[in-house]
């Protein structure tokens, strides 16, 4: 890459150019996975498809409390000698109550002419084809345990068989694939592995970040300010934000505002702690100590200005062959830069996190925007209406802590009345 733009790029052009860094990295790099329990698994990608190792059911079961039949049997009235015919009705066919069954037991065959108390979820007898709901019986409710014997019961006639039966594979059958690879596992996905008695699962590796602060003015969280100094908050908002999209952040620091010695400690930490991504805050716009622009510009990367407010200057390119971006150092700046380029390419090429929810939504009140830039402001939706919080300073952090959405005006927008659609992307 060259070392200075030619012209302000587009959002997103520079989103696609994002993308493309990182998706040649990784379709170099060998893929890294894991074997994790699955309660640990939640959130991660699936490496490759899982198979089910046995079909779920794994047995023909009843779907309710009810009797288990031969539906053969409820078509006509069955004469065995203990059946009184003054005590069939017309629309019903008296059965032998057989031996009940509980869920979690092996039950006997079922024989002809007799029902079998049976529990949801319980194991259909061999013989048994259908469920008649306990609600259907006369009496509709289960002998004691000690009076079944020699006991009847009349059930509805007609009943098809299949009825309330759950078959055997009739969720997912033993060998078909459970879950395909790049599937990011939630509840219901790791609940499916449980049921199919599986304890772990293999995962893609995360994806890992070298994250670096620059500025002699930055200080770390916890120490005193000399006069001039403030408290660094990017490398907060960074490594959260990367670890909330799935990423590994390796290692983070503060590093001096001197090239030579940037450049060294830059590389002593890849090799201390290799990444796929390094990623810099600071230091990249036109002053006169910008030491990531100073430190990089004649190797691999890019130092440009993208059509966009806040979050103009941005850096691009690799270091020492490993990807690299630049964001700029004012935190809101710094936040918006994540959020429309690095998060989008994480999303779209390593499953994780799931894309930002894109709505419409009115403007609350009128705002102004520079011509030829999209402007990204914080805002607060409710319920179909964004109100902008703060001003468009890339340096107002308590607004954006107080934000739960970011609004888009775009590019040709000089001015969005009240009442106006925008583009929001939310946060929460």
């Amino acid at each position: 890459m060259s070392s200075t733009g030619t012209r302000t790029r587009t959002v997103g052009e520079h989103r696609q150019q994002v993308q493309d860094l990182l998706a040649g990295w990784l379709a170099e790099v060998p893929v890294r996975t894991e074997t994790l329990g699955l309660e640990q698994a939640a959130g991660r990608v699936l490496a490759g498809n899982v198979r089910a190792p046995r079909s779920l059911p794994p047995f023909d079961n009843s779907q309710m409390d009810g009797y288990a039949v031969r539906a053969s049997d409820l078509t006509a009235v069955p004469s065995p000698a203990s059946v009184q015919a003054d005590t069939v009705q017309a629309d019903t066919v008296q059965l032998l109550v057989a031996e009940p069954i509980p869920a979690g037991t092996a039950a006997p065959a079922l024989a002809p002419g007799t029902a079998a108390p049976i529990m949801t979820g319980a194991m259909l007898p061999a013989g048994a084809d259908a469920v008649i709901p306990i609600e259907r019986a006369v009496p509709d409710s289960f002998y004691p345990a000690t009076e079944h014997s020699g006991a009847t019961v009349a059930l509805p006639a007609g009943i098809a068989a299949g009825q309330f039966v759950r078959p055997a594979g009739s969720d997912i059958a033993e060998g078909r694939v459970a879950l395909a690879a790049g599937t990011r596992l939630g509840a219901a996905h790791l609940g499916l592995l449980a049921g199919l008695g599986l304890d772990s699962v293999t995962v893609r590796g995360r994806f890992r970040v070298l994250l670096l602060s620059t500025g002699d003015e930055v200080v770390e969280p916890g120490k005193p300010l000399a006069p001039g100094q403030i408290h660094d908050a990017n490398t907060t908002l960074l490594s959260v934000s990367l670890r909330e999209a799935g990423a590994e952040v390796t290692h983070s620091r503060i590093v001096a505002d001197r090239p030579g010695l940037f450049l060294e400690q830059l590389r002593d930490d890849l090799r201390g702690h290799p990444a796929d991504l390094v990623l810099t805050s600071g230091g990249i716009s036109k002053g006169a100590y910008e030491v990531v622009r100073q430190a990089l510009s004649a190797g691999g990367a890019e130092f440009l200005s993208v059509a966009m407010q806040p979050g103009g200057p941005q850096g691009i390119g690799t270091v020492d062959g490993i990807p690299f971006l630049g964001f700029p150092g004012n935190p809101v700046s710094c936040l918006v830069s994540f959020e429309m380029f690095l998060r989008p390419a994480l999303s779209a090429l390593t499953g994780m996190p799931a894309p930002r929810r894109e709505i419409q939504a009115k403007l609350a009140d009128a705002a102004a925007s520079p011509a030829g830039k999209l402007q990204i402001r914080r805002g607060r939706y409710m319920d179909g209406a964004v109100e902008l919080v703060g001003g468009p300073g890339s340096h107002l952090i308590h607004a954006l802590a107080s934000s739960n959405a970011l609004v888009q005006l775009p590019e040709d927008t000089e001015h969005a009345a009240a009442g106006s659609e925008v583009t929001v992307w939310l946060l929460d």
